[in-house]
Order: C-alpha cells, then sequence, then structure tokens
C-alpha cells in the first residue's frame, strides 16, 4: 500500500514517514501543494495525508477541488485546526480528521484503515499463470495448490510480474510500483526479492531475467 504524505514541518515529515514505513507502508512525501500536485500526477497512491496549513494555502481547498473532479484516493487531514468548525469542514471533504499532538499508533493505525477502503464491485481478479495462482483481494498466493509464504513485497512484485504476463515488467517500474522514494535506482533490493521469490516458488523456474529490460513469468516447462 503507498501513501502520500504532505507536510512542511521537516522534524514532523520524517517522524511520521518513518513510522508509516515501518509499518509496511512505502511513503512518497511532499512539503508543499505543488509537489504533492507532482506526485498525484506520476503515482497511484492508496491513501494520501494532508497537513492543513500548508506554503501555498489551505489543503482543504486542494482536496476539495480535486473531489469534485472525482478523485477517489481517501484523505486524512493531519492538522493543528482543533476548533469544532475546523474539524465539520475537514471531515466534510476528507475521510478522516486527526488533531495535533496525536499518538504516532493512533495515525498508523488510521491510515492502514483508509488504504483498506475499496469498493468490493472493484475486487481485482484471480490471476492466474500455469500452476501459479494469485488472489489480490485475499492476499494469497498458490503454487500447485500450495499455499506461499510471502512478504508484501514479495507479493506485491509477484502480482506485477504476473499483471505484466505474457510481457516482461521492466525494473525501473517494479522499483516505482512496489517501494517509494527512498530506493535507489542501484539498490539490490529488487535483485534481493527476486532471488527470494525463485526459492519460495520452488523448482521448475518460473521468473525468468530478459536481459536489458527486468523480468517476466512465465508457465513451467513441462518435465522430461
Amino acid at each position: 500500500m503507498r501513501v502520500l504524505l504532505t507536510e512542511d514541518d521537516t522534524d514532523l515529515l520524517l517522524a511520521v514517514s518513518t513510522s508509516l514505513r515501518g509499518a509496511g507502508l512505502a511513503v512518497d512525501t511532499a512539503a508543499d501543494l505543488p509537489a504533492a500536485d507532482l506526485a498525484l500526477a506520476v503515482n497511484s497512491y492508496d491513501c494520501a495525508v494532508f497537513d492543513r496549513m500548508l506554503p501555498a494555502g489551505d489543503a482543504l481547498g486542494y482536496v476539495r477541488e480535486r473531489r469534485q473532479s472525482g478523485w477517489p484516493v481517501p484523505v486524512l487531514f493531519l492538522t493543528a485546526r482543533d476548533t469544532p468548525a475546523d474539524v465539520v469542514a475537514g471531515l466534510g471533504i476528507a475521510d478522516d480528521y486527526l488533531v495535533k499532538p496525536f499518538d504516532m499508533a493512533e495515525l498508523v493505525g488510521r491510515v492502514h484503515s483508509l488504504c483498506r477502503r475499496t469498493p468490493a464491485a472493484a475486487a481485482p481478479a484471480v490471476l492466474r499463470c500455469g500452476d501459479l495462482e494469485l488472489d489480490p483481494g485475499r492476499r494469497e498466493a498458490r503454487r500447485a495448490g500450495v499455499l506461499l509464504t510471502l512478504t508484501r513485497r514479495e507479493f506485491a512484485v509477484l502480482r506485477l510480474l504476473m499483471e505484466r504476463h505474457p510481457a516482461a515488467a521492466g525494473r525501473a517500474e517494479l522499483l516505482q510500483q512496489v517501494w517509494d522514494e527512498l530506493v535507489s535506482p542501484a539498490s539490490n533490493t529488487l535483485e534481493v526479492h527476486i532471488r527470494q521469490l525463485r526459492r519460495k516458488l520452488r523448482e521448475p523456474p518460473m521468473i525468468h531475467t530478459v536481459r536489458g529490460t527486468g523480468y517476466r513469468i512465465a508457465p513451467a516447462a513441462p518435465g522430461p
């Protein structure tokens, strides 16, 4: 799950993003509304957290404009504005409202709850490739009927590979979609996760390296 955090207090930005990442979320950060606008144009998010008072103005108006154009991403306002009128106005636009100072564990719980707000009708279809089956809605993967124990990142990598099947998924795309802005393009974290996935999927191999591109998943070739 991927979150956009917009906050102009650098210390608070670091503390909140560190806590959210520690809870297994990918987090992109922005210090103002123009930076948030750019991030939203490039990436898809499961939740957005906004401080209300930012250098470019009140985020309330920004979120209201996006809502009017049908923007569906759940929003939490994280703000020092604590009057009843402020709270009512915020909840009229956003999905949740948390007043500073706040408990970090509560914030993480609220963000997780918002990230899970996916309509049942929009539940993704089960993906299949040979004897491998991946159910995004239940977050389960099975090979030859055997349930696989995967981390969140491993599951996300495998899901993207299966969504791209029979084409390859590029290395840059995998890093952008599965990790967040902290990952370096030179990092070997993707290769480590591919190695772990190959081990967990067992023989015969299904994940293949496409030189100069990335990785491709394909049904295992039948045995002799």
